[in-house]
Parts: C-alpha cells; sequence; structure tokens
C-alpha cells in the first residue's frame, strides 16, 4: 500500500484517520448512552398507585441498559477477583465518594476498557508492521482494562484535597456556632446543611449515625474511614481527646482552626518553593533554544556571509 507524506508510523492517513475515528466513538458511545434524563414528577395511576412503567422510562440509557449489564458482568468477575484488589477497589470508591458496592460496575467498566483496548489494536495489526503490530494488541487492552481505576484515583484524589481545603473555613463555623451557645452536634448540623461539597456530606452523614445510635467516636471512627485526610484526622483526634478530658469544646475548635490554617500555608509556601526547580526544564528545553535563535541567529548568518566572502 502506497504511502502518504503524512503517515504517522507507517500509517496511511486514511487509516490513521480511520483509527481515531473507531477511537473516538468509544467516549462518543458512553456518552450517548449515559446521559441523563430531566426529573419529572412520578407517574401515578388511579388511587395514588405509582406507576413503575412510566418511572422506569424516566431514567436514563444508561441506569435501565448500561449498568444492570456491568452489574451482571462484575457478579461473575467478583468471584476470580482476588479479595485484596476487591478491597483497594472498594477503599477507592469510598474515597471517591461513592458507595462500595459499586465495585461491580467497577469490574465491568474494566473488562469493556479491556476488550475497547484489545479491539482496536487489533484494528492496527492489518495496517502496521514491526514493532507497532506486535505491540499494539498487548499494550493498548492494559490500558483500557486500568484506565477505571486511573480515573477512579483521580477523583478520590480530587475529592480529598477539596475536602482538606474546606476544613480550616468550616472549624470556624462550627466555631462561631459553638460560642454562640449550639452544641457540637448541631453546630456541625448547621454547617452540613448551609455548606456544600465533600466535607459537608461526609459531617452530615456522621451527625445522622450519631441520630441512629451510634456514639460520637463511633461516627467519627467511620468518618475517618471514608476519609484519607491527615488534618482531618487530627481534628477528630483532638476532638475525641478533648471530649474524654472534658475541655472546652469552642477552646479546642479554635486552636484546631488556627493549626490548620499555619499547616495550609506551610503547604502553599512549600508548593511555592519548588516552582523555580520545576520551571528549570520548560526553560532549558524550549524557552533558552528559542531565545539563542532569535538573538544569535541573525549573527549566526552575518559571520557566514563574511567568512564565505
Amino acid at each position: 500500500m502506497p504511502m502518504t507524506p503524512l503517515a504517522v508510523l507507517g500509517l496511511p492517513l486514511h487509516i490513521l484517520v480511520g483509527a481515531l475515528l473507531v477511537a473516538g466513538s468509544f467516549p462518543v458511545l458512553l456518552w450517548s448512552v449515559g446521559g441523563r434524563r430531566a426529573e419529572r414528577p412520578v407517574a401515578r395511576l388511579g388511587g395514588g398507585a405509582v406507576d413503575l412503567r412510566a418511572s422506569s422510562l424516566q431514567r436514563g440509557t444508561s441506569d435501565r441498559l448500561v449498568a444492570p449489564a456491568l452489574q451482571a458482568v462484575g457478579d461473575r468477575l467478583r468471584r476470580f477477583t482476588p479479595t485484596g484488589l476487591l478491597g483497594n477497589l472498594e477503599h477507592k470508591l469510598v474515597l471517591a465518594g461513592r458507595p462500595p458496592s459499586g465495585v461491580e460496575r467497577l469490574l465491568g467498566w474494566k473488562l469493556l476498557g479491556g476488550l475497547a483496548g484489545l479491539a482496536f489494536g487489533l484494528y492496527l495489526v492489518p495496517f502496521t508492521g514491526g514493532l507497532v503490530a506486535t505491540l499494539a494488541p498487548m499494550l493498548l487492552p492494559v490500558v483500557g482494562f486500568m484506565y477505571p481505576d486511573v480515573r477512579l484515583s483521580s477523583q478520590a484524589e480530587r475529592r480529598q484535597e477539596a475536602l482538606q481545603l474546606a476544613l480550616p473555613q468550616a472549624l470556624d463555623q462550627v466555631t462561631i456556632s459553638v460560642e454562640a451557645g449550639l452544641g457540637f452536634d448541631g453546630a456541625l448540623m448547621r454547617y452540613a446543611d448551609k455548606a456544600s461539597g465533600p466535607l459537608s456530606e461526609e459531617f452530615l452523614r456522621s451527625i445522622q449515625d450519631i441520630r441512629l445510635g451510634s456514639t460520637r467516636r463511633e461516627a467519627f471512627a467511620m468518618l475517618l474511614e471514608r476519609t484519607d485526610s491527615p488534618d482531618l484526622r487530627q481534628f477528630v483526634l483532638a476532638i475525641t481527646q478533648g471530649e474524654r478530658h472534658g475541655l472546652p469544646m469552642a477552646q479546642i475548635l479554635r486552636s484546631q482552626a488556627a493549626e490548620l490554617r499555619r499547616k495550609r500555608r506551610q503547604r502553599a509556601e512549600q508548593k511555592a518553593a519548588t516552582i523555580p526547580v520545576k520551571v528549570i526544564f520548560p526553560m532549558v528545553v524550549c524557552i533558552l533554544p528559542v531565545l539563542f535563535i532569535v538573538i544569535l541567529g541573525p549573527a549566526a548568518f552575518q559571520i557566514m556571509d563574511n567568512l564565505g566572502g
């Protein structure tokens, strides 16, 4: 097959465009079946009974078709998955703010990504040769299989960062409420009702656990299992020890808020100190060569002309 001047990795241009279209069809397909419909009032029959068929049709295509299929596939894959890997996936789901019961659906997405990578790799084999044809069917399934893990880890990391950034301001608001005469649980509940974000969700869940019969120490222990923030762990430890020794709650909250603000300032200073080191590589590779070309280029041409003359 004749090669065009724009061939990349031994691929003709029309084959490259076709491969990109096939690869781009997968996210479009997921987006099309994953769209959620606008919420509507639940349809009811005569006598106040709920119309289950109309209620089911109001759900998105992903909830009605894709999710049950992935759940069924994940249930079978769970039997062959090591216990340690399942525990790690469940922990990541909890850190990302999702229920751990969704591990079966995650396993289904991993299998679907691996099959999509394998199909794309086999599609490239007839049009490539050498190293690309050998590595594509082996590497692309691995990339597709690991992509849900990478995305889940990224979501969990962003959620934990948002939780840690919101903690000092949350403690300030809780401290004001406690000093105004509100109880500690009531102050947490007030913050959870007024604020939004992962921290308010976690505080609201802890208050619900307390109302269901758990002690404050047990509710905070479950909170630490759902999060991975060292600042939140320090806050829970301080509250637990202060409650055990009978210290004033407002004093504990005020000192913890000041300590967390100091730590946040230190982390910002540490990140600012690493910026010059990170800038060195792009400066040396990208900026300095261009400056040398712009500044020394005309002089070099002039010297060559003079020597040639």
